[in-house]
Formats: structure tokens, C-alpha cells, sequence
């Protein structure tokens, strides 16, 4: 028999899970892509709370797909 109670769990957790992950990716991309004109060239540059929140977001990102896998592989279980 199928326990749906725990199918519902496992399905409404990976839904969470993959929300975040690309939340914070999609955070990531767009802080990295916050630029203004830089007034005495006229070059784009990035605020540096943009470039910081941007690797934040990417490693976080990294982090939850690093722990997928171990949770996934049983080998990393020991």
C-alpha cells in the first residue's frame, strides 16, 4: 500500500526545496546584474552590496544542492 500521507510530504517538501533553490539563484543573478553608470566615465559598475549579496545568494544556492546530494547518495552517510 501506498502511504499517501507521507507521498504528500515528500512532494510538497521537494516543491519548497526546489522554490528556494531557484529563488535565491534567480536573487543571485539579479543582484549580479545591478549595475548603474559610473558618473565620471560613463562605464556600468556594481555596487558592492549588490556584488555581496549576489555571491551570498550563489552559495547559498550551492550549499542547499551540496546538501541534496548527501542527503540523496547514502554513501556520504557513513
Amino acid at each position: 500500500m501506498i502511504d499517501w500521507g507521507a507521498f504528500v510530504v515528500v512532494a510538497l517538501a521537494s516543491l519548497v526545496a526546489t522554490a528556494v533553490v531557484v529563488s535565491l539563484y534567480s536573487f543571485g543573478l539579479r543582484f549580479h546584474g545591478l549595475t548603474r553608470p559610473d558618473p565620471a566615465t560613463g562605464e556600468p559598475v556594481r555596487p558592492v552590496y549588490a556584488t555581496v549579496l549576489a555571491f551570498t545568494c550563489f552559495g547559498l544556492s550551492v550549499c542547499a544542492v551540496l546538501y541534496g546530494i548527501y542527503l540523496i547518495v547514502p554513501f556520504l552517510h557513513g
